[in-house]
């Protein structure tokens, strides 16, 4: 049998980051702490933490952090039904989910915040482009994600949450500076674009798509959906932006679309793992909801 508690002292440390934020957490010492995954370590044969600055889970180590947020979503479940069992001063469980950054700022925020308001868990939300959140599914450091890979990994189920639309837009002052004699690929390998990090490929697709071929983009990088508007609101550059992000603006004219009529429509995906359990079926069917009325029906 598995050492729970040397496991809730495992999952503690990757949440936490360090083992003295850990032992804070669980009210016990970090050399509590280090010994019980010591023990662990040694039942398993193999490290289960990096000891770096912040700490981090091994491979091994991922798929018991997931094993214990399965548990516990499974001992909730139990406490519902057998009210008994539940503990006067019962902890909150923790539920590990991936998002994009765009939806995390338009419709998947007020979801997941009406839910974890009511609901006995402590949400622990990781952001990632949306081409690579299902990795974090995979590798069981989440129970849930946002994604725009259809297939589910092995253990997973995988729901059609609908389409964000994304636009190309920029300031009427930087239209004018850069695209005052249109936009084809000449145009945009000089104008400077905005990107969210390197793995984002939105620009990249809408320009393919608008010049049949592949063109070199200058980007700024910029981390932030908001960042992205209030760059493009002062010049800085063009970007993708969530249709329902910056359609104030369109409407008043402080940005613009570079082609009208060329949106960029990304299907989205909900997919989480096969756990017996009320908690994680509440959230889905929050995020489910929501998305019926933000985004796009096929």
């Amino acid at each position: 049998m598995l050492d729970y508690p040397a496991l809730a002292a495992l999952a503690a440390v990757v949440r936490e980051g360090s083992f003295e934020r850990a032992a804070r957490a669980l009210h016990v010492t970090p050399s509590a702490i280090s010994q019980r995954i010591r023990v662990l370590e040694e039942r398993v044969g193999c490290a289960l933490v990096v000891r770096e600055q912040p700490c981090r889970a091994t491979e091994t180590g991922r798929r018991l952090c997931q094993h214990i947020d399965r548990v516990r979503l499974l001992e909730q479940e139990l406490q519902d039904a057998l009210p008994t069992l539940a503990a006067d001063d019962a902890a909150r469980v923790p539920l590990p989910v991936a998002v994009n950054a765009d939806s995390l700022a338009t419709w998947f925020a007020p979801a997941v915040a009406a839910f974890a308001a009511t609901a006995p868990v402590l949400m622990e939300v990781a952001v990632d482009d949306q081409d690579h959140t299902a990795g974090w599914l995979r590798s069981g450091t989440v129970l849930a994600a946002v994604t725009a890979t259809p297939r589910p990994p092995a253990g997973c189920g995988s729901r059609p949450l609908g389409a964000m639309r994304y636009l190309a837009a920029a300031s009427p002052a930087f239209m004018a500076r850069h695209f005052a004699d249109g936009v084809d690929a000449r145009s945009l390998a000089r104008a400077p674009s905005l990107s969210f990090n390197a793995k984002d490929e939105l620009q990249d697709q809408w320009t393919r798509r608008l010049c049949h071929r592949h063109v070199e983009l200058p980007r700024h990088t910029l981390p932030s959906s908001q960042a992205f508007v209030t760059a493009a609101l002062a010049g800085m550059g063009w970007g993708m932006h969530p249709e329902a992000l910056i359609a104030p603006y369109l409407t008043r004219g402080s940005l613009v679309e570079l082609v009208p009529g060329t949106p960029l429509d990304v299907p989205l995906y909900w997919q989480q793992a096969r756990v017996a359990s009320g908690v994680l079926d509440g959230l889905t069917r929050g995020v489910l909801e929501a998305a019926r009325g933000a985004l796009l029906r096929p």
